[in-house]
């Protein structure tokens, strides 16, 4: 696992001012992406755990956008680069770096997890791991949301992303997946692709057992 998060640390740590002004509008453009958010941070507060983790949080602009919408929310990221940057942006914020299968954060403690397309360059064969990871740190009933490219086959698809080798999934494989680890999906969105690969934007919305 250490080598492929080695190489896409350094890749998101050269970029990280382009990809910080590619993503400051917070998804104004990305209508069905901010409505799911704005869903799972409604169903976090109605659970009265109001603190919840964005994993994998970049220069931090959806962790701001939880907090904006009623969330004790922080985030958590491995490279150092974006880290800095959030912490630049978001000053009243935390911010910390570290790798998602082993968060320094205690048993059960949080209402919701986001995870924004934050998964898609782990290897199959690890993301049960990380998955495992995000239950460990849910409270019972606590919310996880998970976006990502979705593709209509059986297997996930390995593609060159433009900062790291990443995964399209299955929806129904990557539920399946959620399933293993404790979570149960309730809810979930397909939209159509707004990139050149024809991949699926897709959500799901899951809640801890």
């Amino acid at each position: 696992m250490a080598n492929h998060q080695d190489e896409t640390r350094a890749a998101y740590d050269g970029v990280v001012e382009l990809y910080a002004s590619l993503f400051a509008d917070r998804l104004e453009t990305q209508p069905f992406g901010r409505a799911m958010i704005g869903t799972f941070a409604e169903l976090v507060r109605a659970t009265g755990n109001l603190r919840a983790a964005d994993v994998g949080c970049g220069p931090g602009h959806l962790t701001a956008m939880l907090h904006e919408l009623g969330l004790d929310a922080f985030g958590l990221d491995l490279s150092p680069g974006m880290v800095d940057h959030a912490r630049r942006s978001h000053p009243a914020l935390s911010f910390q770096e570290a790798r998602m299968e082993s968060m320094p954060i205690e048993d059960g403690a949080l209402g919701g997890v986001l995870a924004h397309y934050s998964m898609i360059h782990t290897p199959p064969e690890e993301l049960p791991e990380l998955l495992a990871e995000q239950v460990r740190v849910l409270a019972p009933g606590g919310l996880f949301l998970v976006s990502f490219f979705g593709t209509d086959g059986q297997e996930p698809v390995r593609f060159d992303h433009k900062v790291a080798p990443a995964y399209s999934w299955p929806t129904d494989r990557l539920a399946e997946l959620l399933a293993d680890a404790g979570l149960v999906s309730f809810a979930r969105l397909l939209h159509d692709p707004a990139s050149e690969r024809g991949f699926l934007d897709a959500h799901l919305l899951a809640r801890s057992s």
